[in-house]
């Protein structure tokens, strides 16, 4: 008889989450989406996204991340200079006007605390490929007007060419005007959903 009760609370701790997510929407008060990219060989251009919105699962009690999901505005985009912005939102790059929204969906998460894996599909002009995002569980929090937040970071690279984003001239003297390697980064503040 005791075998048989301690099989069945075992059973049943086994059935029990062993971690309570709650949902928790973006705040693009206090939430960065930039961007980093080689320009003729010798800077690096950094831009951000301003217009954006999304959403993660989280269990601030182990630090954890559970699925994550973002669209951005491409429009938005903003690298502190009018005229190169335009172009990025031309069709030599983004072609905001046909494909206005980035999106981001997480396939898989693993990992907690300051060791987080997001793996996920990232759709630009229509073209969806798989990235690796690496990244912290920062903390939780209760803001004084009662709001409970959570906060993440996170980094990864992608190549733009493999979202059609082909456009370039060479140098006369060798290499070209723009890299093909994007540095993505992201710091994340999110309310809980009531």
């Amino acid at each position: 008889m005791a075998k048989k009760m301690l099989l069945l609370i075992v059973a049943i701790l086994l059935a029990v989450p062993s971690s309570f997510a709650a949902t928790y929407q973006i705040d693009p008060a206090h939430t960065q989406i930039h961007f980093t990219i080689p320009h003729l060989m010798v800077f690096k251009v950094r831009g951000n996204f301003n217009d954006f919105s999304g959403r993660v699962e989280a269990d601030p009690a182990s630090n954890s991340l559970s699925s994550a999901q973002a669209t951005i505005q491409v429009a938005s985009i903003d690298t502190r200079n009018q005229k190169r912005d335009d172009h990025l939102r031309s069709a030599d790059f983004f072609q905001a006007e046909k494909y206005p929204e980035m999106t981001f969906v997480s396939k898989s998460v693993s990992g907690n605390g300051s060791d987080i894996q997001v793996v996920g599909d990232l759709t630009i002009r229509g073209i969806t490929k798989e990235i690796t995002l690496n990244g912290a569980f920062l903390g939780a929090a209760t803001d004084p007007w009662g709001n409970q937040r959570t906060g993440f970071e996170a980094t990864g690279k992608l190549n733009r060419k493999d979202f059609g984003l082909t456009w370039n001239k060479a140098l006369e003297t060798g290499g070209v005007v723009v890299g093909d390697e994007v540095e993505i980064g992201l710091e994340v503040e999110a309310i809980k959903e009531n």
